[in-house]
């Protein structure tokens, strides 16, 4: 395996390729985003116990969007059993999955534990949904701080395993391996990855100015308004999509990856 850097403006193509493959096949890369966040939502149903669950399999539930966006690509309709495709490939990758995901779990909450000695702990009640955001709690500096460390701490977490869940399931590479490469790939290719992730800050912002219009436009109506969400969580289907392409581009390597078959 080798590194591969690209040039910054191939963050752009990254995301191009994302919206590409999504409307390659929308209703089913849609769906399983829909199915996806329908998972979490009913787990975040469980008091904090619900969150640290969908945390720890947050990783696997990554690679089986970035599975569906590769079978997308090469033309191939993705099924609902493509999210269980970390589960799909035998007991010992399977077994390093979860190792990945009660690694992020236990990552997260920690970061979440620092950002409590900041405020108190209302950053992460409000994470855990224990409680909501208040205009008081919002304006406060201890809140705001607790936000900032949070972004601080999340951007070396998120680098870490950015690439790990593609890394431990399609190449063999162990989880805590995983976590140095997928580290050492997206600091080489830190430009790509920003202007990757200023693309798409910058679709949203433009999703939100249209979908904000068009409410206007209707009058606020009950309609207009319920389009919103959907709107947005096809925007982050489309984003989903391209992070196999971020994937793709980073690594060179000598054996060929798992079968596409193994992804079903």
């Amino acid at each position: 395996m080798k590194l591969h850097t690209v040039p910054a403006k191939t963050g752009l193509q990254w995301v191009k390729s994302g919206i590409k493959t999504f409307f390659k096949q929308p209703l089913a890369l849609g769906g399983l985003f829909f199915m996806f966040m329908g998972a979490v939502s009913l787990l975040a149903i469980i008091p904090v116990l619900g969150n640290v669950i969908a945390l720890a399999l947050l990783p696997a539930a990554t690679l089986g969007l970035m599975a569906a966006a590769r079978q997308a690509a090469d033309g191939v309709f993705p099924m609902p059993r493509v999210l269980g495709t970390a589960f799909a490939a035998g007991k010992q990758r399977m077994a390093s999955m979860l190792k990945l995901g009660a690694l992020y779990a236990g990552s997260f909450m920690l970061l979440l534990g620092i950002t409590a000695l900041v405020d108190g702990g209302l950053f992460a009640s409000v994470y855990l949904g224990r409680a909501d955001v208040t205009q008081e709690m919002a304006e406060s500096s201890s809140f705001q701080n607790a936000l900032w460390v949070a972004m601080a701490l999340y951007l070396p977490l998120a680098a870490a395993f950015w690439h790990a869940p593609a890394l431990v399931h399609w190449h063999g590479v162990s989880p805590v391996k995983s976590l140095f490469f997928s580290t050492l790939a997206c600091w080489q290719n830190k430009g790509a990855l920003l202007v990757f992730g200023l693309g798409w800050l910058g679709l949203f912002a433009l999703g939100g100015i249209v979908t904000s219009t068009v409410v206007a436009l209707a009058g606020g109506s009950a309609l207009a308004r319920g389009l919103a969400m959907p709107a947005v969580m096809l925007m982050a289907s489309m984003f989903f999509s391209s992070l196999y392409f971020t994937f793709q581009d980073s690594f060179v390597w000598e054996e060929p990856p798992l079968a596409p078959e193994s992804d079903a």
